[in-house]
């Protein structure tokens, strides 16, 4: 019996003793950052030098043996040229439609009124929150609302989707004040909506006060800016749900419906002229008050690519057409000098070290075929994607098999375009007091069957 407490005496202290042991057994190595910039062209000749040391250095993480790295920025650059425009808005952006990025930009982020280009939220709030039969009743507040109208006395009944092809073909006022008391309930509540999508998309310096562009009564002015305008059209033609919707709706031509009753009759013409002016165009809205002169968002896809703009401030009578020669410019300055350029690099990922681990490093690798990935981004002449490889210094033992460690961001300036997460190859048990003594139990058990 004495013996066996001295054995297991012993086996207590061998336990103690590994794990002390492991507690002291990896120092922590001071790893430091290693930062490189590459241009494209440069980036290119390194991957094609006979010098294996410079065909290395071509690819992220390529630090020889210097020492550990862990976040390595690359840049890749584009070969088209830019040029200056002249514009008639005060405000104007042309963005990617893909990414949200900002190609050209002039005063973008001053926040002004943009009248009726308003209904672009007014319609896709109407087709994500409501049903294309539902029956909407003129109110006498939306019966006052100035014109242009679409003039039907309080208590006619329409369907949703006639008053939502009202509400972008013609711009009527009053339809869009009849569209959001059947959504919200009243003018107030959908403005609220209207303004929650806005931060839900990043628009921070919007605000709406009525679903039509016109002036209400919160003492707060109804405005956006350039940029959020873009992004919020952006929203509708791309992300939203009921995209598909939207489009059908502002491609539309000519429109006929009548009221429930089917007493009184009402016909639509689009007034977007620029439909036609240019291949490609998608979708857009016009605007025009008197605080807002004219306005205009609008989105093109040519070969591929998607572009999307918005114009404040663009002119006031009698220079009704300045709009459209801005948005002319605008898009055949994005189809001239933007285009599509492979920016993914293949990564060489190292083993990041572990803390408090039965082993001294994990394996980190991606979720994707590196030899086959591809990574799209308009881009011009002059331009750089920064690729950030981002691992910690260490991670602390357990580690599990597909934690995610760290990432690999592509970006723009302040715009991410798309981020890679790097995960754990493999699992990493803690060195820990049980371990050791599952460890040491093993191994005396295996003695004794011997």
């Amino acid at each position: 019996m004495n013996g066996r407490h001295r054995l297991y005496g012993l086996m207590m202290g061998i336990t103690l003793g590994f794990a002390l042991w492991g507690s002291v057994r990896y120092p922590q190595k001071a790893v430091y950052v290693m930062q490189e910039k590459v241009a494209g062209t440069q980036l290119a000749a390194r991957e094609q030098s006979e010098d294996p040391a410079l065909r290395a250095s071509a690819r992220i993480g390529s630090t020889g043996d210097t020492g550990p790295y862990r976040m390595s920025p690359e840049t890749v650059q584009a070969d088209t040229s830019g040029m200056e425009l002249k514009l008639h808005a005060l405000s104007a952006v042309l963005i990617d439609g893909d990414s949200g990025r900002v190609l050209y930009a002039r005063d973008a982020d001053t926040a002004r009124p943009m009248a009726s280009t308003t209904k672009i939220m007014t319609c896709i709030l109407a087709l994500e929150n409501g049903e294309p039969d539902q029956i909407c009743t003129v109110s006498a507040n939306a019966a006052s609302q100035p014109k242009v109208h679409l003039g039907a006395p309080a208590g006619t009944r329409f369907y949703l989707k006639d008053l939502l092809r009202s509400l972008m073909l013609e711009s009527h006022n009053d339809s869009a004040v009849v569209i959001a008391e059947s959504i919200a309930g009243s003018v107030e509540d959908f403005a609220a909506m209207m303004n929650q999508k806005a931060r839900d998309l990043g628009c921070t310096q919007t605000h709406f006060v009525t679903p039509n562009g016109l002036d209400g009564d919160d003492g707060k002015i109804h405005a956006t800016t350039a940029r959020e305008l873009a992004l919020i059209l952006r929203y509708c033609i791309g992300t939203s749900p009921r995209r598909e919707e939207f489009l059908e709706i502002t491609r539309t031509e000519n429109y006929s419906f009548t009221d429930i009753s089917g007493k009184a009759g009402y016909s639509c013409v689009n007034h977007n002229a620029f439909l036609h002016m240019m291949n490609g165009v998608l979708t857009g809205k016009t605007g025009f008050t008197g605080k807002a002169g004219y306005s205009y968002v609008s989105a093109l896809e040519a070969d591929g690519r998607t572009f999307v703009l918005a114009l404040l401030g663009c002119g006031w009578p009698p220079h009704k057409t300045y709009k459209w020669e801005d948005t002319r410019a605008l898009f055949q300055y994005g189809k001239e000098h933007y285009q599509y350029r492979n920016v993914y690099r293949k990564t060489r990922l190292k083993p990041v070290p572990v803390e408090d681990g039965v082993a001294k490093e994990v394996a980190v690798t991606l979720d994707i075929d590196q030899e086959k990935e591809q990574f799209k981004v308009l881009l011009k002449e002059g331009e750089e994607v920064e690729i950030r490889l981002e691992l910690p210094q260490t991670v602390r033992a357990p580690v599990r098999q597909g934690d995610i460690i760290g990432s690999i961001r592509y970006m723009m300036d302040d715009t991410v375009l798309r981020v890679y997460p790097v995960y754990a190859r493999e699992s990493v048990r803690m060195w820990d007091f049980s371990y050791c003594f599952c460890e040491i139990l093993n191994r005396f058990l295996t003695v004794q069957q011997k």
